[in-house]
């Protein structure tokens, strides 16, 4: 029998969430932060499919209103073939450029105004890559192994409020055999460094924007079976802390359903997600006291 073509299929996940604190601390750099940030994601998808001809890609976006796919295209055929070159660029090269470009000016434009009290809805762009993932494993020719990753680049914090949406897209992903990477460009995120050690992804915040695209580059372009061989930075401590389905804020120590498995920091007798009633604890019955036998 023959090998299996081994064709690498990766999904970007794109944070373009304008509340991010990276982005609002200098107001006057705004726009070429974002344009940089761009530039660095377009150059690194395009590495991505100069490293193998049958590689694969797929570019998301995804805000506090909701997640688009912006590469590919719907007319992905016909607008490949009408691709031209542009200073000696290679058509392909020059067609995602454009569509992502393109696609990206049409999500912001048609954007609501930006609310900062919601945050980026991460979790459901993780659910349209797996999706996506398994629509392309589905339909892939006979004698081919795909292999699928997601990366995520974000400057958003992670809260708590997604937290099982978090963990349903994390093993759902270790079931698939997904690798999900996370480069974060401002905050530690403790639920996605989980993820990444679920599904055996890397998790890099950078510590320089600049250099965002070399991080891209040395980090996250490598594909997983190689990422062995090289000098990559150390992994990071995982906090495993859970989340509670009350105030969904991160605790330490707290109370699981034995039913839903559901956690709480407080005990209540009625479990609020699967309605299960337990028994309040009584107070412990007090012994009484031996008397002392006299002597004689």
């Amino acid at each position: 029998m023959t090998d299996a073509i081994e064709t690498s299929l990766l999904v970007i996940v794109f944070d373009i969430n304008p509340t991010q604190r990276i982005l609002i601390n200098e107001p006057q750099k705004e726009g070429q932060k974002f344009t940089h940030c761009v530039d660095a994601v377009i150059a690194f998808a395009n590495s991505h499919l100069m490293l193998k001809p049958r590689n694969k890609l797929a570019v998301i976006t995804s805000d506090a209103q909701t997640s688009k796919f912006i590469y590919p295209g719907n007319d992905e055929g016909e607008s490949l073939l009408g691709a031209r070159q542009r200073d000696g660029q290679y058509e392909l090269f020059t067609h995602v450029e454009k569509t992502i470009r393109g696609n990206l000016q049409s999500v912001i434009t048609n954007s609501k105004p930006p609310d900062p009290t919601k945050e980026t809805l991460l979790a459901g762009a993780f659910a349209m890559a797996l999706c996506y993932i398994n629509r392309q494993e589905i339909e892939k020719p006979v004698g081919e192994k795909l292999n699928s990753r997601i990366l995520a680049i974000t400057g958003s914090s992670d809260s708590a409020s997604q937290y099982m949406n978090y963990m349903n897209v994390f093993f759902t992903a270790q079931k698939q055999n997904v690798i999900i990477d996370i480069c974060s460009l401002d905050h530690d995120l403790g639920l996605l460094q989980q993820g990444c050690d679920i599904s055996g992804g890397l998790y890099l915040r950078i510590p320089q924007f600049q250099g965002l695209l070399q991080y891209l580059l040395w980090v996250f372009l490598p594909e997983p079976p190689i990422r062995k061989k090289l000098l990559l930075p150390p992994p990071v401590k995982v906090d495993y802390r859970a989340s509670c389905f009350c105030h969904r804020q991160l605790i330490d120590i707290g109370y699981v359903c034995s039913v839903c498995l559901s956690i709480f920091c407080r005990f209540s007798p009625i479990c609020t997600t699967c309605h299960a009633v337990f028994k309040t604890p009584g107070p412990l019955p007090i012994k009484p006291k031996k008397k002392k036998q006299k002597l004689g």
